[in-house]
């Protein structure tokens, strides 16, 4: 008589493991797509630990966020230049080689997003690359904490990121908890213009 295979939960910690090791697997992907010391723009970049860790691979990185509080914490990395600022400030043309937004367009209001997309276009250089990771789902509002989001399905984001000029060269389904204990369906796309 043979045993049934073992259906126990992962243990704990296993899925915030995994999903720490394909967020680096994210961003070396995009790190992989640039020259070195490529100019790289992490756009809503919270604490700044991307930032931090593309100053590590020798990246010219500036990070932007439009909270006081999370600038400064991104500002203690060394390497990384630091500026509290919303996506609409954003004017800068051909001046990135790398634009890195991982969950941070997502707290746009729906009708920004495309003005938003069209800035990263004009601010990435010809050969440019641009990280957009948001969470899946219909509609919009607040979490559980009160943070507001914006929901997208995959063709709605292909249909605004084409429609911007990027051409998706990868994208990456997951799912897990967000940071108000909710399970969540989530998408990354890497794109270049």
């Amino acid at each position: 008589m043979s045993e049934a295979p073992d259906q126990s939960p992962a243990p704990f910690g296993a899925e915030e493991t995994i999903s720490i090791y394909d967020a680096r697997a994210d961003a070396e992907a995009f790190a992989a797509t640039l020259p070195k010391g490529a100019r790289i723009l992490d756009l809503g970049c919270g604490p700044g630990q991307y930032a931090a860790w593309f100053a590590d691979q020798g990246f010219d990185v500036s990070a932007w966020d439009a909270s006081a509080s999370m600038i400064a914490l991104a500002g203690q990395h060394p390497g990384v230049t630091a500026r509290q600022a919303r996506f609409d400030e954003l004017n800068a043309e051909a001046g990135y080689d790398g634009i890195w937004a991982n969950f941070s367009l997502l707290h746009l209001p729906k009708e920004a997003l495309p003005d938003v997309l069209a800035r990263i276009h004009r601010a990435l250089k010809p050969a440019g690359h641009f990280h957009i990771a948001m969470k899946l789902g219909r509609g919009a509002g607040p979490d559980k904490i009160g943070r507001y989001y914006s929901y997208y399905s995959e063709e709605e984001l292909r249909d605004l990121l084409a429609g911007t000029g990027f051409t998706i060269s990868n994208l990456r389904h997951f799912s897990g908890k967000g940071l108000d204990g909710t399970a969540g369906a989530y998408i990354t796309l890497l794109c270049h213009g």
